[in-house]
């Protein structure tokens, strides 16, 4: 009998282990997030930038200004979700004319 329970529990931590692993997805990488403080409009560098942030997530094109995306997204079957990006948009000569910063992190607004 004992044998039973032992191995139904083992069955039991096993499924729990498989179905909180599973349920939890992350998407992109984690930033300094108090860095975003230090970004100036019209000052802030491109080199500046890589060197707060590192390399970006994704790269693309807003109106024809290139654009960094840093992106951490961890979702989880049972909690909310937690998220946060940060966009960088430049001019044609590297310097950071806008950008925009999300998060659904309490501790995040400012």
């Amino acid at each position: 009998m004992m044998k039973k329970i032992s191995k139904a529990f083992m069955v039991f931590m096993f499924a729990i282990v498989i179905t909180s692993t599973a349920s939890c997805v992350t998407i992109g990488r984690p930033f300094p997030v108090g860095a975003v403080y230090q970004i100036k409009m019209g000052e802030t560098t491109r080199a500046e930038i890589n060197r707060l942030f590192g390399n970006p997530w994704r790269t693309g094109l807003d109106n024809d200004r290139k654009t960094w995306t840093y992106a951490h997204y961890r979702y989880a079957l049972f909690r909310a979700p937690m998220t946060r990006d940060l966009i960088v948009r430049f001019d044609e000569k590297g310097i950071v004319v806008s950008y925009t910063f999300n998060s659904t992190y309490p501790g995040d607004n400012r």
